[in-house]
C-alpha cells in the first residue's frame, strides 16, 4: 500500500511539474537564454548542447528543437525559445546557464548612419535658429528628384534665402509648382545636349525617364534625400529597416541639378550643372559621380576644372571616390575636392540559407520576398544548356541555363568577376522557371542587393559547406529567408569591399580619399518609377550601396559646420572634418576592410571615419586658398598653358616651385622621399582664450619624424603658426608607402593628420 502511494504521490508530482514546464500556450514569452563562452569544435554541437539544456525543462530534444528560435553559436553560446515564466525561472536555476531574459522590441531608425555618427549630439548645430541651418543651399549634381516625396516636405521652412539666384527650370511632369511654391527644393535645372550628342535621343535608350529635373533613375533622389531630406515618420522597405528616414541637414535647402541620364553623366553637361552652381549662389555642391580609372589629369576633367571654380568662389565640394575597389583606382582626387570612400555602419541585413538538413547558412541582401517550404537546390554548373561548358553555366548568364533542370529550383550561382550584374543573375535564373538564388560572392557578400525572386549572398565559407551538402545529400533542399534587421553590430565602420582606393595617381603626394563615411545599405527617397533596382517593386525609399552614398554624408556635415561657421572656406571645413576623424571602430580597434576585415591604411579611408560631432569644433585648421592651389600645381610641372585652361587666365610660376609636400593640407604625403626631408605646415587657432598644443608623432616604420617647434602657443582665435616636420628615413620602404600620422593636442581637442611616405 505503501508503495502504490509513493507511486500517486510521484505521479502527482510529475504532472504539477509537467504543468509548471508546458504551461499554457498563452502564457509564453520571447526569451533569450544566454550560456556564455563555449569550447565545442563547431556550431552544430553547440546547437546540440542547446537542445540538451532546453529539454531539460521541455521534456525531450524533439521538443527543445520545436521551440527554439534563434541558436547564437560561433563567438558565444546561447538560444531563444519561446518559454512560459516557470520554464524560463527552472532554466535560469541550471548550472549551465548564465542568465534569462525577455527579448523585448527595439524602436528601429531608418537612416540609421546619422545615428550612428551621432548627429544629434551636434549641439552647437541644434542650438542654432532655424534661420541659420535653413540659410545654408546644398546644390545636387545626379539624376533629378522626386518632389513629392515625403523627405522633400517644406514644413517648418520659411521663405528661401535672398541670395539665391538659381530658377525652377520646368520641363516633362514638372512645373512650377515643383520648386517655387516649395521652401526645401528652392530650384531645379536640367541638362542632357551633352549626354545626346554622344548617345543620341533618349528616347532611344527605351527606358522611362522624363525630359525634366524629375527623376525616373532613383538614384538623385536618394543623395538629396540624404543630404537635406526632411524628417518621416514610420518608413521602411517592406518591413526592412523601419524607422524614421531624415537628411543629415534637414533644414537645409536643396537646388537640384539633373546632369545625368540612365546612370550615365556627359562631362560637357556636368560643366554646364557646375557653371550654374556657382552662379545659383549654393554654398556645398555634392556630386556622387565620377570618372572610370584612371582619372584623368585636373586640366582636362570636367569635374576638376568646373569644382576649381566652384572653390575659388567659396563653395565646398564634396565628390564620391569611386566604386572600383582597387588601388590606385580613386577618382576626384584634386586637392580642392573633399573625396568621400565608403564604409559600414553597425547595422546589418542578413538572408540567411536554411538547408534541408537543419543547418543555418549566413547570406545578406534586402528580400522582402517569403519563400513557403523548402525546394530542391541545384548548382548552376548542374544544369548547363545545351552546348554551354559546366563552368560557363555556374555564373548564370543569359541562355546558359536548361530551363528543365532549374524550373522549380533554387540555383547556386557564383561571379564570373567582380563587375558582373548580380540583379541579372537573378533575373536569368527567374526567367528559366527557378524560384530562388544564392550567389556564392566572397567581395561584396555584405552589401544588400534587390532581385524578382526570393535570393541571397554567401560568403566562401558558406559555399565550401552549401556545395559540400549538394554533393552528398540525395535530394538536397533549401529555403531562403526574409531579411532582418540587426542593429549595434560589431565591427563598425569598415571600409566597404567596393571603395576605391588611394595613392593618388595624378597627385601621389595628397593622400586621397580625403575620408570615409556611411556608404553600405544607406536608406533614402527613391522614385517610384525607377524599378530596375528594386526587383521591380515600385517604393518611395530604397536601400542602395556606395560611395554615392557616403557622398551625401560628407556634404551634409559639411552643410552643418557651415551654418555654425558661415564665414570658414571650404579648406577650412575640409581640414575641420579631416583632423578629427577617428580610425578606431566600435571595438576600439583600427578601421578594418571588407571583406577580409585586414587593417584599413589611410589610402582606404583618407584620414579615418567622418565624425560630425568633432568637426564642428576642430581647434585647429589648415587652410588654404587658389593662389596655395596655383603654388602647388606649378610644383607638380604645370604649364601656363594648363594652368589657363584651368583658371581662364595666363599664370606664370614662382622659380623655384613651392615644393609639393609643403602645400598646407590637412594629412601628409611625400610619394618619393630620398634622404632626410623638412616639411612645413601651418595652424589656424579656433577657440576661446590662450591654450597650448603639443605633438604626438606615430612615425611610420623606417622613419624618423621630429617635429619644431615642441610647442604651439595661442592667445587669440584665429592666430596662425607654422611648424616644420622632419622626415629622416632609416631604410628603403621597398616601393610601398608607410604610414603614421602626427596629432596636436591640448588636453582637448585632438588635431589629427595622417602621414604616407614611400622612402626611396
Amino acid at each position: 500500500m505503501m508503495e502504490f502511494h509513493k507511486t500517486i504521490l510521484t505521479l502527482v508530482l510529475f504532472f504539477i511539474r509537467f504543468s509548471l514546464l508546458i504551461g499554457a500556450t498563452s502564457n509564453t514569452k520571447h526569451y533569450i537564454v544566454y550560456v556564455g563562452h563555449h569550447s565545442h569544435p563547431n556550431s552544430e554541437a553547440v546547437i546540440r548542447a542547446n537542445h540538451e539544456i532546453l529539454a531539460s525543462v521541455v521534456g525531450s530534444v524533439e521538443k527543445a528543437q520545436a521551440l527554439s528560435l534563434h541558436h547564437y553559436s560561433k563567438s558565444f553560446q546561447g538560444f531563444s525559445a519561446k518559454l512560459t515564466p516557470e520554464q524560463a525561472q527552472l532554466l535560469a536555476e541550471n548550472e549551465a546557464v548564465v542568465s534569462v531574459f525577455v527579448s523585448k522590441m527595439k524602436k528601429l531608425d531608418t537612416t540609421h548612419s546619422w545615428d550612428f555618427l551621432a548627429i544629434d549630439s551636434v549641439n552647437q548645430y541644434n542650438h542654432l535658429s532655424m534661420d541659420s541651418k535653413s540659410n545654408i543651399i546644398v546644390g545636387v549634381i545626379d539624376g533629378g528628384v522626386w518632389p513629392e516625396s515625403k523627405s522633400f516636405s517644406d514644413k517648418g521652412l520659411g521663405p528661401v534665402p535672398k541670395r539665391f539666384k538659381g530658377e525652377c527650370v520646368t520641363g516633362e511632369n514638372f512645373t512650377l509648382a515643383d520648386c517655387n511654391s516649395c521652401r526645401k527644393i528652392i530650384g531645379a535645372r536640367f541638362y542632357y545636349k551633352g549626354f545626346e550628342a554622344e548617345f543620341g535621343a533618349l528616347e532611344s535608350f527605351g527606358k522611362p525617364f522624363f525630359r525634366s529635373a524629375r527623376d525616373s533613375d532613383g538614384h538623385g533622389s536618394h543623395t538629396a534625400s540624404t543630404i537635406g531630406g526632411s524628417v518621416v515618420d514610420n518608413v521602411s522597405y517592406f518591413g526592412i529597416a523601419k524607422g524614421t528616414a531624415r537628411g543629415g541637414a534637414p533644414s537645409a535647402r536643396l537646388a537640384i541639378y539633373k546632369a545625368c541620364w540612365f546612370d550615365l553623366c556627359s562631362d560637357a553637361d556636368i560643366l554646364a550643372a557646375l557653371d550654374d552652381v556657382i552662379h545659383d549662389g549654393v554654398d556645398v555642391v555634392s556630386l556622387s559621380l565620377g570618372p572610370d580609372p584612371p582619372q584623368p589629369i585636373y586640366f582636362e576633367d570636367s569635374i576638376s576644372v568646373g569644382t576649381f571654380h566652384a572653390f575659388q568662389k567659396g563653395i565646398f565640394v564634396s565628390a564620391s571616390a569611386g566604386n572600383s575597389g582597387l588601388p590606385s583606382t580613386a577618382s576626384n582626387v584634386a586637392p580642392w575636392i573633399f573625396t568621400v570612400a565608403a564604409s559600414t555602419v553597425d547595422r546589418e541585413f542578413p538572408t540567411n540559407v536554411y538547408l534541408g538538413n537543419s543547418r543555418v547558412l549566413k547570406g545578406s541582401s534586402i528580400n522582402p520576398l517569403k519563400m513557403d517550404g523548402f525546394f530542391s537546390l541545384i548548382d548552376g554548373s548542374a544544369a548547363a544548356a545545351k552546348g554551354i561548358p559546366s563552368e560557363n553555366a555556374s555564373f548564370c548568364n543569359n541562355n546558359t541555363l536548361d530551363s528543365n533542370l532549374i524550373k522549380g529550383k533554387i540555383v547556386v550561382c557564383t561571379l564570373e568577376a567582380v563587375t558582373d550584374s548580380r540583379r541579372e543573375k537573378g533575373l536569368f535564373v527567374q526567367q528559366g522557371g527557378g524560384v530562388g538564388m544564392i550567389l556564392i560572392d566572397p567581395v561584396l557578400k555584405d552589401v544588400g542587393f534587390q532581385f524578382v525572386i526570393p535570393a541571397t549572398l554567401i560568403g566562401q565559407e558558406a559555399a565550401i559547406e552549401l556545395q559540400d551538402y549538394i554533393k552528398t545529400s540525395k535530394n538536397p533542399t533549401a529555403k531562403i529567408g526574409r531579411t532582418k534587421t540587426i542593429l549595434h553590430t560589431k565591427p563598425a565602420p569598415e571600409v566597404a569591399a567596393f571603395s576605391s582606393a588611394g595613392p593618388n595617381i595624378i597627385s601621389p603626394d595628397i593622400i586621397k580619399p580625403d575620408i570615409t563615411g556611411p556608404g553600405v545599405n544607406i536608406l533614402a527617397a527613391w522614385s517610384p518609377v525607377a524599378v530596375e533596382s528594386t526587383g521591380g517593386r515600385s517604393v518611395d525609399f530604397n536601400i542602395i550601396s556606395g560611395t554615392s552614398m557616403s557622398c551625401p554624408h560628407a556634404s551634409a556635415i559639411a552643410a552643418i559646420i557651415k551654418s555654425y561657421r558661415p564665414s570658414w572656406s571650404p579648406a577650412a571645413i575640409k581640414s575641420a572634418i579631416m583632423t578629427t576623424a577617428t580610425v578606431l571602430d566600435n571595438t576600439k580597434r583600427l578601421i578594418g576592410r571588407d571583406p577580409n576585415g585586414i587593417q584599413a591604411t589611410p589610402f582606404d579611408h583618407g584620414s579615418g571615419h567622418i565624425n560630425p560631432v568633432a568637426a564642428i569644433d576642430p581647434g585647429l585648421i589648415y587652410d588654404f586658398n587658389s593662389r596655395d592651389i596655383i603654388d602647388f600645381l606649378c610644383s607638380t610641372g604645370a604649364s601656363p598653358s594648363q594652368l589657363k585652361n584651368l583658371t581662364g587666365h595666363i599664370i606664370y610660376c614662382q622659380n623655384p616651385p613651392i615644393p609639393s609636400y609643403n602645400f598646407n593640407y590637412p594629412s601628409i604625403g611625400v610619394s618619393s622621399l630620398n634622404g632626410s626631408l623638412s616639411l612645413y605646415r601651418t595652424v589656424t587657432y579656433h577657440g576661446n582664450g590662450s591654450t597650448v598644443y603639443v605633438p604626438c608623432v606615430d612615425s611610420p616604420t623606417g622613419v624618423n619624424v621630429v617635429v619644431y617647434p615642441t610647442k604651439l602657443k595661442f592667445t587669440n582665435a584665429g592666430e596662425k603658426k607654422t611648424f616644420k616636420v622632419k622626415l629622416t628615413p632609416m631604410a628603403s620602404s621597398n616601393g610601398s608607402f608607410v604610414f603614421g600620422a602626427l596629432t596636436w593636442s591640448n588636453g582637448i581637442h585632438n588635431v589629427r593628420s595622417p602621414i604616407a611616405l614611400n622612402v626611396v
